[in-house]
């Protein structure tokens, strides 16, 4: 009986790089392969990839077919991109071989909300191949959804949830700030808000059909708006310089509406270097009830090195559900990951 659990990586940018880096410090875990979309990263060595200073011995591989074949995972954490179309066939190809599969991919957080024919399907396949699948990350999968259907519990009746989250973009890379319309004029950003290539947050109805499904509401429609946060001062990051009225990020709203009413609203205003007009970043969840609760914390739980540790320290709950597609709703309540994984997954077996 092999004594670590195997796990592949999928993706070697940002997401991928911190999911590596974790799982090399982590008791219980083995990193027995990374896999990579562009074709110049095959046979590189995973540490080189994401920027370690020593080799790993673990080459990158291109094909994943031949990769599962190869080193043989118990599951993989899957960081190579946002949408389950763009999603779909690596996790496919994974439940087929056998493998337990974590997604950050947002739509996955709650596939049946954009994909509900695909959803399905993932969902047999993975019953019939004995493996569980996750999507989960910081947001959704955490700050503005389990954590609301979490503090909801304490409540005998609720009318709305309002939860909100700003950030910083700083630290992200050119694709996320692209999205946010970062260095755009006014003009271009409402072009691009109109043509589809500046999109806000990705996952607003995967967590309010999540907060849903916990609470009971059928959500009828949901109404989304999107609006430049204009820079007055120059703000620079790694990738990305804003000058004096170009958009220094997003502010994108998002309602949903049940038997007519507002029921859940969720903001979240993001952009680069805020702090440089002077504004504070943080999480603020107001759940509008009996008992009427509120818990907000500054600065905002940060997005990236989040996202990695849910993903990571979720590997034992996955390896242990049930065969089939799940939600955060279906687990157990996650945690650290801060003793040996293999024992965990084997007391609970």
């Amino acid at each position: 009986m092999r004594d670590d659990i195997r796990v592949l990586v999928l993706g070697t940018g940002q997401m991928g790089s911190g999911i590596v880096r974790l799982l090399l410090v982590k008791p219980g875990l083995e990193l027995v392969g990374a896999f990579a979309r562009r074709a110049a990263r095959a046979g590189m060595d995973i540490g080189a990839a994401v920027g370690l200073r020593r080799d790993l011995g673990i080459p990158v591989g291109v094909d994943l077919d031949a990769l599962i074949e190869r080193v043989r995972p118990d599951i993989a954490i899957q960081a190579t991109c946002s949408r389950i179309g763009d999603a779909m066939a690596e996790i496919t190809t994974l439940v087929r071989h056998g493998v337990h599969v974590i997604s950050i991919a947002e739509e996955m957080a709650y596939p049946a909300c954009s994909s509900p024919a695909f959803a399905e399907e993932l969902h047999w396949l993975a019953v019939s191949k004995g493996v569980a699948v996750l999507g989960t990350g910081v947001n959704p999968g955490f700050v503005l959804d389990l954590l609301v259907v979490t503090l909801s519990a304490v409540c005998a009746d609720i009318e709305s949830v309002t939860a909100t989250r700003s950030n910083d973009l700083s630290p992200y890379g050119p694709s996320v700030l692209a999205s946010q319309g970062v260095g755009l004029s006014p003009q271009a950003f409402a072009q691009g808000v109109s043509d589809g290539t500046v999109v806000g947050h990705l996952g607003f109805p995967e967590s309010m059909h999540l907060i849903a499904a916990a609470l009971g509401w059928d959500i009828e429609r949901i109404e989304q708006t999107r609006e430049p946060l204009v820079s007055r001062v120059r703000r620079e990051t790694p990738v990305a310089t804003v000058q004096p009225g170009q958009v220094a990020g997003c502010h994108h709203r998002a309602v949903a509406y049940c038997a007519g009413r507002a029921v859940i609203t969720l903001d979240h205003p993001q952009q680069v270097h805020p702090q440089l007009e002077g504004v504070e970043t943080g999480d603020r969840i107001e759940i509008h009830g009996r008992p009427h609760v509120c818990l907000s914390g500054s600065p905002e739980i940060p997005g990236g090195e989040a996202t990695v540790a849910l993903a990571v320290n979720m590997v034992p709950r996955v390896m242990n559900a049930p065969p089939g597609l799940h939600t955060m709703l279906d687990l157990p309540v996650p945690a650290a990951l801060l003793g040996d994984a293999r024992r965990v997954v084997r007391e609970r077996a």
